[in-house]
């Protein structure tokens, strides 16, 4: 593909006239063909908003509604400072803060097949933070698991999970879900308190989840307990911050 391609191709024309509905889905429709069609690949960059409203006639506002409606699709990504680039096929998760649910359990309910690679596995000394959130005697060791996860072969997140070894004796155990583990020893969590945050990715998670470092993530710290209040998993996990959406049910309390 040449920029002359996709300019000549967004070229205010026929297209804007034939197309039923609103303009802006005129030429939302217009950018995926030209995906489709292969005049852009995937991770190409689209030329800049008032580019795209020279070339078809049309406002800046109606353009930008455009964009943000590939965005919202996962049709796109926008990078601050860098522009907008057709998605490289990273699937958009819309994910409930209020199920406690595993990755692999999201990923199949929503038709996507799940795959991990370990990043680390075994038993070990637990550090200070992991003694504190677990509250684990003093000598006592801690189990630990972390995974880069992925979705359709996408990097989506690294896990990073810490148990107790009475909980978790054998990480190995541990293949595809911790969750299916736990459960069938008994331990699964039923309920968890996070806390999330954003951040610029570093240098190392960034080449694991495959964007570039300083890029936009979600890092999410989780402590899960047993029906008897018992701390059972602390979790620090990082996320790419344009594959997730995070969603809440606000309801109106009672005063």
């Amino acid at each position: 593909m040449t920029t002359d391609t996709i300019e000549s191709f967004l070229k205010s024309g026929s297209w804007m006239q034939d197309a039923a509905g609103p303009r802006y889905v005129r030429l939302r429709k217009r950018i995926e063909e030209s995906i489709e069609q292969g005049l852009l690949a995937e991770s190409a960059p689209l030329p800049a908003e008032r580019e795209i409203a020279s070339l078809t006639g049309l406002s800046r506002v109606t353009v930008r509604r455009a964009m943000q409606d590939l965005v919202d699709r996962g049709i796109i990504v926008q990078r601050q400072g860098s522009g907008s680039f057709v998605s490289d096929g990273t699937p958009k998760v819309e994910q409930s803060l209020s199920r406690l649910t595993s990755f692999t359990e999201d990923m199949v309910r929503r038709g996507l097949s799940s795959s991990s690679e370990w990043l680390e596995r075994g038993i070990h000394v637990p550090s200070p933070e992991e003694v504190m959130a677990l509250a684990l005697s003093s000598g006592e060791s801690v189990a630990r698991i972390a995974r880069l996860r992925r979705a359709n072969d996408k990097p989506m997140a690294i896990e990073r999970a810490s148990l107790p070894t009475d909980i978790l004796p054998n990480p190995q155990l541990v293949d595809t879900s911790l969750y299916e583990v736990l459960e069938r020893d008994g331990n699964r969590p039923v309920r968890a308190l996070q806390r999330i945050s954003a951040i610029n990715l570093e240098e190392e998670d960034a080449t694991l989840l495959g964007v570039e470092p300083g890029a936009a993530g979600l890092r999410i710290v989780r402590t899960s307990y047993l029906p008897n209040r018992r701390v059972v998993e602390f979790t620090r996990s990082i996320y790419r911050g344009d594959a997730y959406d995070f969603v809440a049910e606000l309801r109106l309390g009672n005063s």
